[in-house]
């Protein structure tokens, strides 16, 4: 967990999940103390060189967080490239990444932070317990658009239920074009924010 900008949704906070399904979480130091300072624990190197069968890198979404996979540069740079995958995901119904341009520009600022190009794109566009099949569907039209001035594919349309059915069910019967489509998965929200009572309670 390399999100060292975005305090409210950490997969951090799950941790004890995530090691019960039997994965082993690396997160930034204090990351789960209110505390936003960039720090990174040298554990995190342990990820490249232990015998893993598959390491997630999850990055914030900005070149501010993509300077935290930056530092790793080097050691990137003495794995086959074709063992690495890089997933852009977009969220069209957030402020910077509402536009086409506004994305693109995003695009480079990460990829020259992050100092790695992005292979594929994720279209995970939602308004949180507001989602409906608009949602999925303007992000398909902006994966699109990204998709065809860069030459990127896309790999995956993720969304809850029942959005994600009743999307790929107007997909099929509208015969929106697989490519940009890529896989259609359904996600399971694990992080839960009501924001009416987060300043008694805290998060």
């Amino acid at each position: 967990d390399l999100d060292i900008v975005n305090p409210y949704f950490r997969s951090t906070e799950r941790k004890a999940e995530l090691e019960a399904a039997g994965i082993r979480l690396l997160s930034p130091s204090f990351t789960n103390l209110g505390v936003e300072v960039p720090s990174l624990p040298a554990e995190i190197f342990s990820a490249f060189s232990d015998n893993s069968d598959l390491v997630i890198f999850d990055v914030g979404g900005d070149d501010t967080g993509a300077i935290a996979l930056g530092q790793y540069h080097r050691f990137f740079s003495k794995i086959d490239r074709s063992a690495i995958e890089v997933l852009y995901v977009v969220n069209a119904r957030r402020p910077f990444s509402a536009e086409l341009e506004s994305n693109l520009d995003m695009i480079e600022k990460v990829t020259g932070a992050g100092r790695i190009e992005i292979d594929a794109l994720v279209n995970n566009t939602n308004l949180s317990q507001e989602t409906s099949v608009q949602e999925p569907l303007d992000g398909y039209k902006m994966l699109r658009s990204i998709s065809e001035r860069l030459n990127l594919p896309v790999r995956f349309t993720v969304g809850v239920e029942p959005v994600i059915s009743e999307f790929a069910q107007y997909a099929k019967e509208h015969e929106l074009d697989e490519n940009f489509i890529g896989t259609i998965r359904p996600i399971k929200r694990y992080m839960h924010r009501d924001w009416d009572s987060y300043t008694k309670s805290g998060l």
